[in-house]
């Protein structure tokens, strides 16, 4: 189940609580575009939660509350610059410092606050993707029932729009108007620890720190005394953290990896674009723009990212087999087979050089050293299962090579493990057309237009209606190819012109032939359409 909406029309209370009640597992990604925040479930339940640029506060709450003291802290995270990913709650445990059951108690005090906290939004958009796997360590300690957390949340963000009327933000400083005596009033855990921190020059997030308290639990607290009269705002604390340039570059770069995460790339791509503004030399940016624009078949954008990188770093492996994509897609084949050779002499054991180099002569007009390049690949890969990608293209290259035989059983074979795959249906029914079993063809690019994508199966079908008469059926399916790709190709364009010339609707001929000449302006047929269409206008 895919979900995706706007807060703006729905809640995320309501949601979480669709989520849990239908018991699924997966992340669901909230973000209002400057924050971003995820809550993973498991069978319904809420198994990890994390709102980003938010503080990290386990250790500071268990040195407040007394579980570990600052030595041991310290060695954890001493321990944790040591060994980078490691889990400062894990090294806690491993020291002796705390037991299992302790790190479990703060981890889920940790994720229901931040459950918590993203209720509070009102704005933005989510989206839930039932297939994605945590990989924090936390997401495995802890599961929690998700309806004790849409009732406790929906009771905060109530008190919450009261308390946030006296507390609006987290830099305001407080100060004691007066201590409370006596049975005055009965002042709760909390508020004590509160008073306690108050002395007129810490801010509202350094009361939240000193006292060990959850952010709702100190305001609340705050916001107590501050009704009963015993503490008062009494300035803002500022400067303590300047937004330096390198502050804001960290921050669009955290926003951008948390939405390049989330599959959200349009938004990735708009952060790492503001890094660049702010560092023209900053190298994950760049390298995360280029993947980003690879995925979006921009390849002249990913090629710019690629050639901003350190000349050392344009020759890693990763970056030439990427620089080597984009100079297929933009149809600069030698360049491309140039850098897979350069390529292959970092490693020479990677097989799927094979399986690209076959693509790209293949696409350069070489079929002999495409076959050749997909055999070897077929050689190195033993007894593993090619990927669908290998079978469309190795179809192709063994029938261009003159080996029609391998090229349907090719076709056959990658059909018995990818039934539904449409470029394999497409590439073995034109061959099967060529081997002249224009019924077997015609039944595979029957299958392959129910698949994604059907184009160029509508494409073919229209040639097949085509050649036996069928004008209108032709049609048909020509209309739908460039429907579904207005790209496919001029010569669909030329043969729909030639159609509606038929048809004698002459007006959608012209467009036809027009738009078949923008696509190749070398294409004779629809030069020749509109040559005559002209000289019936002028008759």
């Amino acid at each position: 189940m895919a979900l995706r909406g706007s807060l703006n029309e729905v809640n995320l209370a309501d949601i979480c609580q669709l989520l849990a009640m239908g018991r699924k597992s997966g992340c669901l990604w909230i973000t209002d575009r400057s924050n971003f925040g995820y809550v993973y479930f498991d069978q319904g339940r809420v198994t990890y939660a994390s709102v980003l640029n938010r503080p990290d506060r386990l250790g500071e709450l268990l040195v407040q509350n007394g579980v570990i003291d600052r030595e041991q802290l310290s060695a954890a995270m001493e321990g944790q610059a040591h060994q980078p990913g490691a889990r400062l709650g894990r090294l806690l445990v491993g020291q002796g410092a705390m037991t299992e059951e302790q790190l479990k108690q703060y981890v889920e005090l940790q994720i229901s606050e931040a459950v918590y906290h993203l209720f509070t939004w009102s704005q933005g958009s989510f989206h839930f993707d039932p297939d994605h796997v945590p990989e924090e360590e936390e997401a495995r300690l802890v599961s929690i029932n998700a309806e004790n957390l849409l009732l406790e949340g929906a009771r905060r963000v109530d008190e919450w729009s009261l308390i946030e009327k006296r507390i609006p933000s987290f830099d305001l400083v407080f100060s004691l108007t007066r201590q409370p005596e006596g049975d005055e009033i009965e002042l709760t855990g909390e508020q004590r620890k509160v008073i306690a921190a108050l002395d007129g020059q810490r801010s509202v997030d350094e009361v939240v720190r000193e006292t060990g308290l959850v952010e709702f639990a100190a305001g609340k607290a705050l916001y107590g005394l501050v009704q009963a009269g015993f503490a008062e705002q009494s300035g803002r604390k500022v400067g303590a953290q300047k937004d330096t340039p390198e502050a804001r570059i960290q921050r669009h770069l955290d926003l951008g990896l948390a939405f390049d995460r989330a599959g959200l790339l349009e938004d990735a791509a708009r952060e790492f674009r503001r890094v660049v503004e702010l560092d023209e030399h900053n190298e994950l940016a760049h390298r995360k723009l280029a993947r980003i624009a690879l995925h979006g078949k921009k390849a002249a954008d990913a090629l710019h990212h690629y050639g901003a990188l350190p000349g050392a770093q344009q020759k890693t492996y990763g970056v030439l087999r990427n620089r080597a994509l984009a100079l297929e897609m933009l149809g600069r084949y030698d360049e491309a087979l140039q850098l897979l050779d350069v390529a292959e002499g970092i490693r020479p054991s990677d097989v799927d050089l094979f399986l690209h180099r076959g693509i790209a002569l293949l696409k350069a007009d070489q079929p002999r050293g495409a076959n050749d390049a997909f055999i070897r690949y077929r050689e190195r890969l033993g007894k593993r299962l090619p990927p669908p990608i290998y079978f469309a293209h190795a179809v192709l290259a063994a029938a261009l090579d003159g080996s029609t035989e391998d090229a349907v059983r090719i076709g056959r074979e990658g059909l018995a493990s990818y039934p539904k795959d449409g470029a394999i249906l497409v590439n073995t029914g034109a061959v099967l057309e060529q081997v002249g079993e224009p019924a077997a063809s015609e039944a595979f690019y029957l299958r392959a237009v129910g698949q994604d994508p059907p184009p160029q199966a509508h494409k073919n079908l229209g040639d097949l209606a085509h050649r036996r008469g069928d004008l209108g059926g032709a049609r048909a399916h020509y209309e739908r190819a460039v429907r579904v790709e207005p790209q496919l190709g001029d010569d669909v364009y030329a043969r729909l012109g030639q159609l509606a010339r038929q048809d004698a609707d002459l007006r959608r001929a012209g467009e036809y032939f027009q738009r078949a000449l923008e696509l190749n302006p070398s294409n004779e047929a629809a030069r020749s359409g509109q040559r005559e269409l002209e000289q019936a206008h002028t008759g």
